[in-house]
């Protein structure tokens, strides 16, 4: 996903001035640092990322001038939507990739499975066995994956 960011730069890296305290080479930097950061919560915490576009924009104007905010404010708009775009067909977390629903690993002290929704990030799904869903019971395997809008 960097690479939105770096194509954000790229765009607005010849307008960047120097300013309020700050050397033009440490403004580059800063700019850099606010694009890459706001993909990456984009990536990771897109559902309470209410204005990523916005966001960005007030974090880096000050090191513009007034001639080419508007400017910026296209550029960083347009990248954004199509970071935002692009995360939307990627599959949806809690899911593996052939979109199947992640299945918890843990059983309770009695052998149930455990009833929590599992973290993506911290178990690998189980391929699917017969014999488990039979054994165990299907509907307590699965679970839906909530997506906030």
């Amino acid at each position: 996903m960097y690479h939105f960011s770096r194509a954000i730069y790229r765009e607005v890296a010849r307008d960047i001035r120097g300013g309020c305290g700050v050397d033009s080479r440490a403004a580059h930097a800063q700019v850099l640092a606010a694009c890459e950061r706001t993909v990456e919560r984009l990536a990771n915490d897109r559902d309470y990322f209410a204005r990523p576009a916005r966001t960005l924009f007030n974090d880096v104007r000050m090191f513009f001038p007034m001639w080419a905010q508007e400017r910026l404010w296209r550029v960083i708009s347009a990248y954004v939507t199509a970071a935002d775009e692009e995360l939307q067909r990627q599959p949806p977390v809690g899911t593996d990739l052939h979109g199947n629903p992640l299945v918890c690993r843990a059983t309770t002290r009695r052998g149930t499975p455990c009833q929590r929704t599992p973290l993506p990030w911290r178990l690998l799904p189980l391929p699917p066995a017969p014999d488990r869903d039979r054994a165990l019971g299907a509907g307590r395997l699965t679970f839906r994956a909530t997506r906030r809008a």
